[in-house]
């Protein structure tokens, strides 16, 4: 596991929190939760893609 993507996952979990607090504090609750969600889509997919490379690795390992 590279740690490159340790890194992106907690640039963007940094990111997501400071534009949440910036938009909590000036009162757009909404955008803030869609936000937060929208960090979240982003690092879900970023999990499944590894996921998927290690499913094809498992394959081509056994040869399936």
């Amino acid at each position: 596991m590279d740690v490159d993507i340790i890194f992106k996952v907690a640039a963007i979990g940094i990111i997501v929190t400071v534009l949440n607090q910036l938009l909590v504090r000036s009162g757009r609750e909404e955008q803030a939760m869609l936000t937060t969600l929208a960090g979240l889509v982003v690092v879900l997919l970023m999990v499944v893609n590894m996921i998927g490379d290690l499913f094809g690795t498992v394959k081509s390992v056994f040869g399936l």
